[in-house]
């Protein structure tokens, strides 16, 4: 591609994002307007422009006291986690600190990719104190002020132990560290230990809701309803006309897009974890959630507290999708822990019907009948069943040997 046909293709991309967001930008003109035009940031944020050795940046904090509520979340009780809250669904990664020691993270970008050159022009960190939720927001209003904002944010993050973040193992640390390698600066990283709850959460949800985006499950565990709020693909560009107008107001709705992430980030840790540090005890109460946590125990080796789960998701009722799986998976959990009665009934129950499993559990009932049960007749007719619904060679092979030892034993 020349040089030409670079330029000629960034014109028209920039064009589409122009009319894609025309009427957004035209109702926030209007509203600039009615406001003001105070040009300075911190004319309309109340925060401090912050100097350091590399220069200057802006910084802004705002606090959600004890006694209030995001959604259904109470903001007091995070002060109240425990310390090895985070153990477990860390996989022993994460070592024990008091709350008051964890960072929760997140970054608004130039992009949305993590392509090469794109940066974080807003990192808002978010910590529990004793007067309830503080997130602290580090800003650029320009890109020389880079350097001024890493700087601060590194020190920033010194007295903390613990970094939380959504989907900030794939994308904000990475993109962060790339920042610091560019200003030939340390990163503040290899310090904290990295919860990223995207992992949990899909975990626990993504048998239930379509999405596990953060804002959706703020809606759908949380209940809350953003009002005005920025959609994250209209982020970068909103910058980058802060960066030509230099009208700071219509900065307000991405600041306060950031915070509300952060919230509700902290909030989700203050519960998610729960699911995973005693599977018993679970706080939730939606069989898809029961189920998805018993995979995760399944998976690594606990197979007691999973089969307990998946009982317990089967009878808070399934959707097919979800079920049918879960009953092949309780069947063989059932069959390893040594019950092959209630294995054999689930196969049975599965065998019934048709579903993805019919086919594998008239298989395992006729495995179950020749080698454990010394039943052939029985073997050979979950064997024609299985044929019946969808034919293969080792079925074919099944039914062969079973013939052949049901006739010898016939000639006896």
């Amino acid at each position: 591609m020349t040089d030409a046909s670079r330029v000629a293709d960034l014109r028209e991309r920039i064009a589409r994002i122009d009319s894609k967001y025309a009427h957004w930008t035209s109702a926030g003109h209007s509203s600039t307007k009615r406001q003001g035009t105070l040009p300075y940031v911190e004319n309309w944020l109340g925060g401090e422009v912050v100097k350091t050795e590399f220069g200057c940046h802006f910084e802004t904090e705002k606090l959600y006291e004890r006694h209030r509520y995001h959604g259904s979340a109470d903001i007091g009780a995070l002060s109240d986690l425990p310390d090895d809250l985070l153990d477990r669904i860390s996989g022993g990664a994460v070592p024990a600190a008091p709350p008051e020691q964890w960072a929760f993270l997140d970054t608004e970008t130039t992009g949305i990719r993590g392509d090469p050159g794109t940066c974080a022009f807003l990192v808002g960190v978010g910590r529990i104190s004793s007067d309830g939720f503080r997130v602290r927001q580090f800003f650029m209003r320009d890109y020389s002020e880079e350097a001024s904002l890493l700087d601060s944010l590194a020190r920033y993050l010194t007295p903390f132990r613990v970094l939380v973040t959504y989907n900030g193992r794939t994308f904000d640390q990475p993109l962060l560290e790339a920042r610091y390698r560019f200003q030939r600066r340390p990163a503040p990283f290899p310090s904290l230990s990295h919860l990223d709850l995207l992992v949990g959460a899909r975990r626990l949800w993504k048998l239930r809701f379509d999405s596990c985006r953060l804002v959706d499950l703020e809606n759908q565990v949380l209940g809350v309803e953003r009002q005005g709020d920025l959609p994250g693909a209209l982020i970068p560009y909103v910058y980058f006309e802060y960066l030509r107008t230099r009208q700071a107001a219509r900065l307000l709705p991405l600041f306060q897009h950031n915070v509300l992430d952060i919230v509700t980030l902290a909030c989700l840790t203050g519960s998610v974890p729960y699911a995973f540090k005693d599977p018993q005890k679970i706080p939730f109460r939606h069989g898809t959630e029961l189920a998805g946590i018993a995979r995760w125990l399944k998976s690594a080796g606990e197979f007691e507290p999973a089969r307990d789960l998946l009982r317990r998701a089967v009878d808070a009722g399934l959707p097919d999708a979800v079920l049918f799986p879960s009953l092949w998976d309780l069947a063989h959990l059932e069959r390893k822990l040594g019950d092959t009665e209630i294995a054999l009934r689930i196969w049975n129950d599965l065998a019934a019907s048709p579903n993805p499993f019919r086919v594998r559990s008239l298989e395992e009932l006729a495995k179950q009948y020749e080698h454990r049960l010394k039943d052939s007749a029985k073997a050979l007719g979950f064997t024609r069943r299985a044929r019946d619904v969808s034919d293969s060679q080792a079925l074919q092979r099944r039914e062969t040997r079973l013939t052949k030892r049901l006739a010898s034993h016939d000639k006896m």
